[in-house]
């Protein structure tokens, strides 16, 4: 049973705003408690008037965590919502009131119906598996730099890196490339898609490994177990590269290595049962549209 809840949203457009507002009152009217992660007083102002318990700006704060957290917003909202999660094992579940909506899927047109579904539980749990980089330490200044999508190498001028890849100590390839995309299951359908990655269930353990823009024909993205760990060296003509760890990102000396594994731990996200990952991929992909039937 659902008895608190937390919401993170970003944003005060128009369409977040009243989906927020929706959200809250269907929630307090049936007596769920209800707690908005913010950063400041000034972002809550405009729900002040809405029945809202408190606010957090950790999930730390809580003596008993929350059964359930929101992301109010796109994806990007949720991937933040990912990090404030981290290994606390709540479920989250994603209000898309943004554009593409792969991990935000549900739809925003009926608050009351979704609430209903959660609030008597009738949906299911995707366990996601996580990137972590291990090495350099505190890269991003925060204690664990986690990436629900993916971790990207990528030139910051005109010349291409010379990105070593190595998997548990073993040399796979040099990649001469614009740069290079790091990528779980999840995030096979973000960055790694438009570079023709392959798309995988987002249950899925895999690491999918995608050169951007290779100067040799032959080099295709690569699928490895998410046993295994990566170590990235990087060479160039330039002083710098940007490391990117979904929605953080940093330059970063050239020969400065990278480590990577897979955290051991997952990510719980909630899917309702009517809108399925092959669904979503139909609806958001428009597979099958044709506009002569």
């Amino acid at each position: 049973m659902v008895r608190k809840v937390a919401i993170l949203y970003k944003g005060c457009n128009p369409k977040t705003r009243e989906c927020l507002q929706m959200l809250i009152s269907e929630l307090s009217s049936r007596k769920i408690e209800v707690f908005l992660y913010s950063r400041n007083e000034d972002e809550v102002a405009p729900y002040r008037e809405e029945t809202i318990s408190g606010l957090f700006s950790s999930l730390s704060e809580f003596t008993v965590k929350p059964d359930l957290i929101f992301s109010v917003g796109g994806d990007g909202t949720f991937l933040e919502t990912a990090m404030v999660v981290g290994d606390t094992g709540i479920p989250i579940a994603g209000i898309n009131t943004g554009r593409m909506g792969f991990l935000a899927n549900i739809p925003n047109e009926n608050i009351k119906q979704s609430v209903d579904l959660l609030c008597n539980e009738d949906f299911y749990v995707v366990n996601r598996s996580l990137l972590e980089i291990v090495r350099p330490e505190n890269i991003f200044g925060i204690d664990r730099a986690l990436a629900l999508n993916e971790v990207t190498i990528q030139k910051t001028g005109f010349s291409m890196l010379n990105i070593h890849v190595y998997v548990n100590d073993e040399f796979l390839n040099t990649y001469w490339a614009d740069g290079i995309i790091i990528s779980t299951a999840t995030g096979s359908t973000a960055y790694n898609l438009s570079v023709g990655g392959p798309i995988l269930s987002p249950d899925d353990d895999s690491i999918v490994i995608s050169p951007i823009s290779p100067h040799h024909l032959t080099v295709r993205p690569l699928v490895l177990s998410g046993r295994n760990n990566l170590k990235i060296g990087i060479e160039g003509r330039v002083k710098e590269y940007l490391a990117t760890c979904d929605f953080r990102s940093k330059n970063m000396r050239i020969n400065e290595e990278i480590h990577i594994h897979i955290p051991d731990f997952k990510l719980k996200t909630v899917m309702l049962k009517k809108m399925t990952f092959f669904n979503t991929l139909r609806n958001r992909l428009m597979w099958g549209m044709d506009k002569r039937n």
